[in-house]
């Protein structure tokens, strides 16, 4: 496991380098299946697609379902299959780049494999990493998956258009948060109504700005 991970590290500073040399922001979004990745990207480029150039990068086990989603937004998709592996390595994201082209790309997404155990020991050289929770998975995912929400910067709480209708406490969820990783960012959002999505958007522009000014 040791030698596995060293080589991903490497791999993903690699992909670093490459990123940089692109100008590309890149965001690793994290969840358990099910809590609403994909929608949530279809409504962040829906709102920002006027002035950021994006892309994505969709990890599934098998199908192609979700990039077809994104692809019908008019954003370049592609489909890295899996076969089994429960989360997107370095190798993977690499094998896929030569499908895009990075330099007419500001905002890449990396949409990984429904799962909060395997894909958050991964780095795949991003600058962002979120992890969704969605309100009908409970409170107590954030205390028994606790090195997603640790190595996340953001947690988005999404589907709280559910709450009237599911065991789930959304200040829980914020001090369990708190305790686990003080300085993430944490929206309260739904894909649904589009609450808290504003803010989501609002902060991301301004990720992808303050990048493009490091770039010069």
């Amino acid at each position: 496991m040791q030698n596995v991970m060293a080589v991903n590290d490497l791999l993903a500073q690699e992909l670093r380098k490459s990123f940089d040399q692109n100008k590309n922001y890149v965001v690793n979004l994290l969840s358990s299946p099910g809590s609403g990745k994909t929608s949530l990207l279809e409504e962040t480029i829906r709102r920002l697609k006027k002035d950021i150039r994006m892309a994505v990068i969709e990890g599934d086990i098998v199908g192609d379902q979700d990039a077809r989603r994104i692809a019908a937004l008019d954003i370049p998709a592609v489909q890295i299959n899996t076969g089994g592996t429960c989360h997107l390595d370095a190798r993977m994201v690499k094998s896929a780049l030569p499908e895009l082209d990075l330099v007419q790309v500001d905002l890449l997404f990396i949409e990984n494999v429904g799962n909060l155990i395997c894909p958050a020991s991964f780095k795949l050289g991003e600058d962002l990493r979120v992890v969704l929770l969605s309100t009908p998975e409970g409170n107590d995912k954030v205390k028994k998956y606790p090195l997603a929400f640790r190595e996340s910067q953001v947690v988005i709480v999404n589907k709280v258009d559910l709450l009237g209708a599911v065991d789930f406490n959304v200040e829980q969820a914020r001090s369990d948060i708190q305790d686990i990783n003080p300085r993430s960012e944490v929206f309260v959002v739904s894909c649904k109504t589009g609450q808290g999505l504003d803010s989501w958007v609002a902060y991301l522009r301004e990720k992808v700005r303050e990048a493009s000014r490091r770039a010069g």
